[in-house]
């Protein structure tokens, strides 16, 4: 399981998108590389992409990304360096760990960050990654940097 980092700013823009949502849940797409380096097992988020909760349930419980939204963030990444390495929600009043339905509906591979969010309190933020073995998912190490782009300078 690949550890994850991200910048300060994409974090806070994932708990805007949060608290914005409350008491629904957000989502969205991250952004990465395409082929990321063999010289860092670390997977970096580069970038979000917002996508409407399209769930016909309960909104406070439930996300739905329509596959055409995906599918159109990843022909507009197709001859670029990046692609979609991942998803994000939110849990208002829930812990941020995937619940029994976010691990029944996930693929491996992808990163998934999910955000607990309140009326009050601090937002806190878990990153997992579905082990295609067992098909639960585990946590992985996640790492928020200050700089604008979660890359480190070489």
């Amino acid at each position: 399981m690949r550890p994850v980092r991200l910048s300060a700013a994409l974090r806070a823009e994932i708990e805007a998108h949060g608290r914005a949502m409350y008491p629904e849940e957000c989502c969205g797409l991250l952004i990465g590389l395409a082929r990321e380096s063999t010289l860092s097992d670390e997977r970096v988020i580069l970038a979000l992409e917002r996508a409407d909760n399209h769930s016909s349930g309960e909104r406070t419980r439930r996300f739905l990304i329509p596959p055409d939204h995906l599918r159109s963030v990843e022909r507009r990444l197709e001859f670029t360096e990046q692609a979609v390495v991942g998803f994000y929600h939110s849990h208002p009043d829930h812990p941020a760990r995937p619940s029994q339905f976010d691990q029944d509906h996930a693929w491996p591979w992808y990163t998934y960050l999910v955000l607990s969010v309140s009326a009050s309190g601090t937002p806190t933020l878990g990153a997992f990654e579905l082990d295609p073995d067992s098909g639960t998912f585990c946590e992985v190490r996640l790492s928020v940097t200050k700089t604008e782009t979660a890359i480190a300078p070489r």
